[in-house]
């Protein structure tokens, strides 16, 4: 499964309202790197973010297990709300 589709899945099974939910990848400088943005609505950041960030940090380190296992990159993943 590629990064930003599991990215995606992830996240919209914590949401709401997962028709605004919006997940890309952008080019780095580095070539060893993979930025995912993913943008929330606003109402829904507590849960994708969590207590103390904990579910942040899972969705991060699931997407990273998951490129170790493929391209062996690491993934950056922004979480913003509109």
């Amino acid at each position: 499964m590629d990064l930003v589709a599991l990215t995606e899945e992830i996240v919209k099974s914590l949401v709401m309202n997962k028709e605004s939910v919006s997940v890309k990848e952008f080019p780095t400088d580095d070539e060893s790197e993979i930025l995912i943005q993913v943008m929330i609505d606003s109402e829904d950041m507590g849960r994708v973010i969590g207590k103390n960030g904990r579910c942040a940090n899972a969705i991060r380190t699931l997407v990273q297990a998951s490129s170790y296992l493929k391209d062996n990159k690491r993934v950056k993943i922004n979480i913003d709300s509109f």
